[in-house]
């Protein structure tokens, strides 16, 4: 007999049943990207995946008699499935047994599609339905009834599995719009407060990366979303611009200023006014600050004209204070030389007209040296105001004792010191001593102060 592993034309069940196409490893219709796919519901992920189910044995599902014709036992009893004419009844078993084996594969398959992807659950039902409903035209031996329970339950886990994706897809959604709605109101803030400019900017560049990869979003919504970001960003372009605008406006009105100050700074640097002219550099410099700032590059061009300006003039004045020091450090020395001389030749109180003389010559020798150190003037004016005190102290003093009014009148008191005693001794002889004792207490206080006026007069 030639063998012929499919059924003779005409049986109940040919072999197109057996061409449902087994799916095959690659991107679906509709699958997340990788990276996104949303993971299976809990009632699908509790379980471990479905072990591959044991060997059929298609000699307890069915048999096929004398004449060929292959009989599936059913709770209901034998089915007639087809006719096996391309060989033993052993090979024709062992045939539909194996068919029963790509058809329980086929199942398994789409227990761990819905297993992994539970966002396909739809599809996945769809096709267990369509197989499902061919169950009773199948050419196979095996346990038929257990793959239509097992269809039946992906079904009915297909229904669980797409709730929880759409719950999830909703939390996604939720979740995503709550994240763009952050990131817009973030841009609309930095749109309407912020002034670092750089880092402003790189935030919302940076919000824009996020915002694309935030997805699952419904289309009116994201474009809501989108407008507020977009407007932010807009607004905040716009404000960074008319900041730089006036910026660029300032630094050319800066730059103009600066550009006189410099010229203004030259014409004054060969000046030999000193103090004036120091004071006009620090009014330039007031006027320099105020100014603001240019472009980088012709602010500090400009910034060192001006100081060169600047250095030219108080280089000069520099060396003329330095020379100027020179000479005042010079007649200090001086000074100290006529001190030292003439210190010990001024004695007032010996030779007073000698003294004056000697006083002369120094004050004259004196004016003739000049300045000395500011730090030096009071120690040099307190020490020749000394000398000139103690020759103007010694001629008053000698004018006082060479006073005519003076001598007269401690004289005249000494006179009535003269005429109280004799009035005194003349009331005595005539026996009135208690006229001469008040004549003679007269005396006596008229004596005191003639005492005083000499001493007034030897004091001066």
């Amino acid at each position: 007999m030639t063998e012929n592993p499919t059924p003779t034309p005409g049986s109940p069940a040919g072999d197109s049943s057996l061409s449902t196409p087994t799916p095959k490893p690659g991107p679906r219709p509709g699958a997340p990207k990788p990276g996104s796919r949303p993971s299976a519901p809990a009632a699908m992920r509790t379980p471990a995946p479905l072990p591959h189910q044991p060997q059929n044995d298609p000699r307890k599902w069915g048999r096929i008699d004398e004449d060929g014709t292959v009989y599936l036992k059913t709770a209901q009893g034998e089915r007639v499935i087809g006719s096996w004419q391309a060989g033993t009844p052993e090979e024709g078993i062992a045939h539909y047994g194996k068919r029963f084996d790509d058809l329980a594969t086929e199942v398994e398959l789409l227990e761990s599609r819905l297993h992994a992807h539970p966002e396909e659950a739809l599809s996945i039902q769809h096709t267990a339905a369509e197989l499902q409903e061919t169950l009773d035209d199948q050419a196979v031996l095996g346990d038929v009834e257990g793959l239509r329970q097992r269809l039946s339950d992906i079904k009915d886990h297909s229904d669980q599995a797409n709730e929880q994706v759409q719950k999830n897809r909703e939390e996604r959604r939720l979740n995503a719009i709550a994240r763009k709605e952050k990131l817009a109101a973030e841009a609309e803030q930095l749109a309407a407060d912020s002034t670092d400019w750089k880092a402003a900017g790189d935030r919302i560049r940076a919000i824009l990366e996020e915002w694309r990869s935030i997805r699952g979003i419904d289309r009116k919504t994201d474009d809501a979303l989108w407008k507020r970001y977009s407007k932010a960003r807009d607004s905040f372009n716009r404000r960074r611009g008319s900041h730089f605008a006036e910026l660029d406006r300032n630094r050319a009105q800066a730059r103009r200023t600066k550009e006189e100050l410099v010229e203004r700074a030259r014409a004054l640097q060969d000046s030999q006014d000193w103090n004036a002219t120091a004071k006009a550099y620090r009014d330039l410099m007031d006027e320099w600050k105020a100014a603001g700032r240019a472009p980088r590059e012709i602010d500090d061009k400009l910034w060192a004209e001006f100081r060169a300006a600047q250095d030219h003039f108080f280089g000069a004045r520099n060396a003329v204070n330095q020379q100027r020091d020179r000479e005042f450090a010079h007649n200090a020395e001086l000074k100290e030389a006529l001190l030292a001389e003439y210190e010990p030749q001024i004695q007032p109180d010996h030779d007073l007209e000698g003294a004056r003389a000697k006083l002369r010559e120094l004050q004259e020798k004196w004016e003739e040296i000049g300045y000395v150190p500011r730090h030096r003037i009071r120690e040099f004016e307190n020490r020749i105001r000394d000398i000139e005190h103690r020759v103007s102290d010694a001629a008053a003093a000698q004018w006082r004792r060479t006073d005519p009014e003076a001598q007269a009148r401690a004289a005249q008191f000494s006179a009535r010191v003269t005429e109280l005693q004799h009035q005194a001794e003349a009331a005595e002889a005539k026996g009135d001593v208690r006229k001469a004792a008040q004549l003679r207490e007269q005396a006596e206080q008229w004596a005191q102060w003639a005492k005083t006026a000499e001493q007034a007069v030897e004091d001066r």
